[in-house]
């Protein structure tokens, strides 16, 4: 008679290094499925993901990244990009850009992915392409979409795993999340008209993909209450402290006097209080001022500042999802996510 072959169960020790069938076999899944579970792959579902991950961890289980690498074709590192077209001296300690990119790091940590961070300021044909050449990672994440939605959907109509954070614009062959910007621009102007303002300046580029729709959202609130924007009140500015104090400075010299600001990040209604208090008016006694975002500053800034949430925890992991799935080829869609009015003292 032969000797019956010894069988490993989930119960017996292990003899020797776990291999990933190991924890196939004994999770019940194959092993395609223990290395998207593993990887945190939104694909597999969420209980056979904490069933395998358990398993692995209680086994002391370590994933070879070198070895995973030769057989996925996948690099384990995600290019996360801000395109600055738009405005080249923006810089990346921006409050909203920092706040974006530690929740978007620790996302992908999570899942076990590094990140590359690169900052685009000028367009180049091929930008996006360029990033992903030589297989130096597996997808882009791109924060804000600046004037280059052409070129972000040429690149995702070519097969590039693409998501970006931003506007769903017409035509759009990549997948977006992002809030809901003209909401956002409709809450805030209501806000300042229910407060009895009506000289309300927009101060922003409403030329760009995210700020076109919250202008829209200004304006349609306007028109609720019978008023059309007057042009002395609108005023473009960048997303830069200095920028948005000199542009308020401006137009309070020409001779125009809102008694409401509507600014579409904080960080531009932040420099526009200190225009405000240098030219002597008081905030929100003389003019009312919301701002959009709400970053950590917004709470603590004198007054504190009324604003637009957006909600950039859900963003960053929404984005990193909505990566993950397109890197395994699988149907991806947009996410608007809905604002909401934060009130403080400024407004």
């Amino acid at each position: 008679m032969s000797p019956r072959k010894s069988i490993k169960t989930a119960t017996e020790p292990l003899h020797g290094p776990l291999q990933m069938s190991d924890i196939a076999r004994m999770a019940g899944v194959s092993e395609s499925t223990v290395s998207r579970a593993l990887a945190n792959n939104p694909a597999v579902a969420a209980r056979t993901r904490a069933l395998v991950q358990k398993i692995a961890a209680d086994a002391g289980y370590r994933i070879n990244p070198a070895a995973r690498s030769l057989r996925s074709k996948r690099t384990g590192i995600v290019s996360v990009a801000v395109p600055l077209a738009h405005q080249r001296a923006q810089h990346l300690y921006d409050p909203f850009m920092m706040t974006m990119l530690a929740l978007l790091a620790d996302e992908l940590t999570s899942r076990g992915y590094s990140m590359l961070l690169s900052k685009v300021a000028k367009h180049q044909d091929g930008w996006i392409e360029d990033l992903l050449n030589g297989g130096q990672a597996d997808g882009v994440i791109l924060i804000g979409q600046s004037f280059e939605h052409e070129a972000i959907n040429r690149a995702a109509q070519g097969g590039l795993a693409i998501v970006a954070w931003g506007e769903q614009l017409a035509d759009q062959a990549y997948p977006s999340v992002g809030s809901d910007n003209q909401l956002g621009g409709l809450l805030a102007t209501r806000h300042l008209l229910e407060h009895g303002r009506r000289r309300i300046a927009f101060l922003g580029d409403e030329r760009l993909p995210e700020i076109a729709p919250r202008f829209a959202g200004y304006r349609r609130a306007l028109a609720e209450q019978g008023l059309t924007p007057d042009r002395t009140l609108l005023v473009r500015t960048e997303f830069e402290l200095d920028d948005a104090y000199r542009a308020v400075k401006a137009m309070l010299a020409k001779g125009a006097r809102p008694d409401g600001i509507f600014a579409v990040s904080d960080v531009i209604a932040v420099g526009a209080i200190r225009a405000l208090a240098d030219a002597g008016l008081r905030v929100p006694q003389d003019v009312s001022v919301i701002g959009f975002d709400d970053i950590a500053l917004a709470a603590y800034s004198h007054p504190s500042l009324t604003t637009i949430r957006q909600d950039l925890a859900l963003g960053a992991r929404l984005l990193v999802d909505k990566l993950i799935a397109r890197c395994a080829n699988l149907p991806v869609d947009t996410t608007v996510i809905a604002p909401q009015l934060i009130v403080r003292e400024s407004a």
